[in-house]
């Protein structure tokens, strides 16, 4: 039987695909040698995959019944968006929402065509080229144009099979990946096929058995062996580009983005910017990664950022040396702050801690034989603690500095010293993040009976140490309130990390008050962006 429009042939596809990206993961990244031969790309299109069915499976808790086609292809290509790792998987992610913006125009119950499956495929390889500021061929954009020129030229012929079409596509793009090792030097050099190629190889046959309702063996779709690849060469871990991958998602304005695009474009290189309807999805390289950040909040709201020093994961098999500092970060400035003296950074989101899995991983991307995490979070710290555990049978050495606040974390990063012995810097780090009090101010979001009294939806809460002390109705006078009481008994230094919501009365006012009436005592100011928190402070 013909396929039929509906969500759940998207879902059936997304599934197949997830499937197909889980068992080639292994051989993907051992192909990743461009433009970074960091060995994660396969991980990386089977994660974006992954967050793709995750949201697919949303829409059907949602609802008692199917949904409609348009809702299941909006929501895998959005999930794919939100979750989008690396340079594949953000591309990957536009070739999703091309093809959703064609699935959503059809009509639930049709047949399911070869000239639509032509125009999906179009529409994809578009908007995948659209995405990349500097298109290079011989990668998984060759693979998307040869698939969609594939089906359009059986299309052409008169042929209306879906299933003949799909087929010729995935046919298509099996054979442009076989020729990506004549376009681009550096897949010849290491005798590979290019490995977000394979990935996008992978979901055109997921899609390919979703339409006709065949599965294939490995044997059938072949190129599971590609050409011998000399793993340990020197040409084959070589990476002379910028130090830092850069990713994150924005809330902007539409037209605020070809701005950003091309500020970046001058930063660096790698560049793929995708999404749409006030919503991006970035990624770039660059040497100067709070650079990047400040392009990303002149132009809107940066959150989820992720910032890896490229050079500690372009040989994935090297032996572990040095000393490493890993930190959750929340908010894009501190983020940036940190990442511009090597920190390795754990991103968190509001009102939600960061997994075992994300700590562990930092801990071993930082290729370091020496680490130490700081969780910036007392509800963190367990998390840490695990993941440091865990990281120790690998042979690790790690110590968790228990940082409550991100000031803590960022005393802490003040007087880290790498070339002093390992238990003097740990000591050293913990004496200067116990030594720095903490305290922030926030929005009450629920009514409450706080220990200083009730508080109503909306009141203005300040915190000390974690404990709430103050209850008040405006930003500022409570900040004050607060600053007086930590400095009664005295400070040499006191940090502001102003949030994404922090006013004119916070960034400029409060400097100056704290100025004249403490005139000893520092004060260093920092734009966070966090959310939620419109200021966070530490006196030391």
């Amino acid at each position: 039987m013909p396929a039929v429009v509906s969500s759940s042939l998207v879902r059936e596809w997304a599934l197949r695909a997830l499937s197909g990206l889980g068992d080639a993961r292994a051989e993907i990244d051992a192909l990743n040698v461009f433009p970074v031969p960091d060995g994660d790309t396969g991980t990386n299109l089977y994660l974006t995959m992954e967050s793709a069915c995750a949201a697919v499976d949303a829409c059907w808790a949602e609802e008692p019944g199917d949904p409609v086609t348009d809702k299941a292809a909006r929501a895998m290509s959005l999930g794919a968006l939100m979750g989008a790792r690396g340079n594949s998987g953000v591309i990957l992610s536009q070739i999703l929402r091309g093809t959703s913006d064609v699935l959503g125009g059809l009509a639930d119950g049709e047949p399911l065509d070869g000239a639509a499956v032509q125009r999906l495929l179009t529409r994809a390889a578009d908007l995948g080229y659209e995405a990349v500021a500097r298109p290079v061929e011989g990668t998984i954009l060759t693979v998307a144009r040869a698939a969609a020129d594939s089906a359009a030229a059986v299309v052409q012929t008169g042929v209306t099979d879906a299933a003949v079409v799909v087929e010729a596509a995935a046919q298509g793009a099996r054979d442009a990946l076989a020729q990506t090792p004549t376009m681009l030097e550096a897949l010849r050099l290491a005798g590979v096929v290019d490995a977000g190629g394979r990935g996008l190889v992978v979901v055109l046959e997921a899609l390919a058995e979703a339409v006709t309702g065949v599965r294939r063996t490995g044997a059938e779709v072949g190129l599971h062996a590609p050409l011998p690849r000399p793993v340990e060469t020197e040409a084959a871990h070589h990476y002379g580009g910028p130090a830092y991958e850069v990713m994150f998602l924005l809330e902007a304005d539409d037209d605020r983005v070809p701005a950003l695009r091309s500020e970046l474009d001058g930063l660096g290189d790698s560049l793929v910017v995708v999404g749409g309807d006030r919503l991006w999805n970035v990624h770039v390289h660059v040497d100067d990664a709070g650079a990047a950040i400040e392009a990303a909040m002149a132009a809107g709201r940066p959150y989820r950022l992720r910032i890896t020093h490229l050079d500690l994961v372009v040989s994935p098999t090297a032996s572990l040396d040095g000393r490493a500092l890993v930190a959750v970060s929340r908010g894009p400035g501190v983020a940036a702050l940190l990442g511009s003296v090597g920190v390795v950074l754990v991103p968190a989101v509001a009102r939600q801690r960061p997994s075992t899995a994300e700590l562990l991983d930092a801990v071993r991307l930082s290729h370091a034989a020496e680490v130490i995490v700081l969780p910036s979070d007392k509800d963190t710290r367990g998390v840490a603690e695990v993941a440091a555990e865990q990281a120790r049978a690998d042979g690790i050495r790690v110590s968790v500095i228990p940082t409550r606040s991100i000031v803590q974390s960022l005393a802490a990063v003040a007087v880290h010293d790498p070339s002093a012995r390992f238990d003097d810097d740990v000591v050293a780090m913990t004496r200067a993040a116990g030594a720095t009090r903490y305290a922030a101010v926030t929005v009450a979001s629920r009514a409450a009976l706080t220990t200083v009294g009730p508080c109503d939806v909306g009141d203005i809460l300040g915190l000390v140490d974690g404990d709430i002390v103050v209850v008040g109705s405006d930003v500022g006078s409570v900040t004050r309130d607060i600053l007086t009481r930590m400095l009664a008994i005295g400070g040499e230094l006191v940090t502001l990390v102003l949030g994404v919501d922090a006013d004119r009365d916070l960034s400029e006012d409060l400097p100056e008050w704290l100025a004249e009436r403490y005139p000893l005592t520092e004060v260093v100011v920092y734009d966070g962006g966090q959310p939620l928190w419109p200021i966070i402070m530490g006196v030391e």
